[in-house]
């Protein structure tokens, strides 16, 4: 998915919503993995969890909320953020493109 296409379905909500404001506030954002990675996608916040599947180059990743994990270095810099991309699907921010060394998203519960 190109960034721009990311961008664009990032700012869709569903049709049929009880409540638009509410659906719009919780859109989830898509971020671009670094240029040339082939990004390990684990089953939690950490290296020492099981790999579930190994992202192609030039994917986008939804971030739904992000936690606390093991301490990575990649293409942007060192992080122990790790972004929950799907139920039970985890990768190191560092590998993800925010634009922040920080949390963009919330905190998993």
């Amino acid at each position: 998915m190109s960034v721009d296409r990311a961008e664009e379905h990032a700012g869709e909500v569903r049709a049929g919503s009880a409540d638009t404001a509410t659906a719009a506030a919780t859109a989830v954002r898509y971020y671009p993995v670094a240029p040339g990675v082939r990004l390990n996608v684990r089953s939690g916040p950490g290296t020492g969890y099981p790999l579930v599947r190994v992202l192609p180059e030039g994917t986008s990743v939804p971030i739904y909320c992000q936690t606390p994990g093991t301490t990575v270095t990649g293409p942007y810099g060192t992080s122990r953020i790790w972004d929950n991309i799907s139920d039970g699907e985890y990768v190191s921010d560092a590998y993800v493109r925010t634009g922040s060394d920080g949390y963009v998203a919330s905190r998993c519960a």
